[in-house]
């Protein structure tokens, strides 16, 4: 790997305990009554089989000048494989998608995204409905922005967010 790689991973990795928070209660689910009486079940996987979740945090300050865009890396200079190309082909299931606070501490905003939703609107409306861009580095990576507001409401793209945008996309 390279030096960007560990620096950048090295960064966002602190985050990954309050990723674990935060989506972790999405995950779970308050038994029915009679699980709970003869099962000793108190709480159930909301999905029975394996989840993979795509995490990124951005760095302070994008959450005020881009509010309702996500980015996804889709070029490196290796030429390697992006995010965005194995999202694309089917790799992951949800993407938690937060911005550091201003102290850069903790997550400030964040959603969920259900990365099946992002796939059939891609597929769906792609480059005729969906407000999307590209912007390009220094160093010569792409990533290209999705407005989560140009997604269809069915199905809903948007699984969670923190408590300051629960009533949706709009604040």
């Amino acid at each position: 790997m390279n030096a960007h790689y560990d620096i950048n991973r090295q960064w966002s990795d602190r985050y990954i305990p309050q990723i674990k928070s935060l989506v972790g209660s999405h995950l779970l689910q308050a038994a029915p009554e009679l699980l709970d009486q003869r099962h000793a079940t108190d709480l159930l996987m909301l999905d029975a089989r394996d989840m993979r979740i795509a995490a990124r945090v951005r760095r302070p300050g994008y959450a005020e000048r881009y509010p309702y865009d996500f980015t996804i890396r889709s070029r490196l200079p290796s030429g390697g494989e992006t995010e965005l190309a194995k999202i694309i082909n089917g790799a992951g299931d949800w993407m938690f998608y937060g911005h550091a606070s201003a102290c850069g501490d903790e997550i400030d905003k964040w959603w969920l995204i259900d990365l099946r939703a992002f796939r059939a609107g891609l597929v769906r409306y792609g480059e005729k409905g969906l407000r999307w861009g590209n912007k390009t580095n220094a160093d010569g990576t792409r990533f290209t922005w999705f407005d989560l507001r140009s997604f269809p409401e069915y199905p809903p793209i948007v699984l969670a967010s923190d408590e300051r945008n629960k009533s949706g996309l709009l604040e």
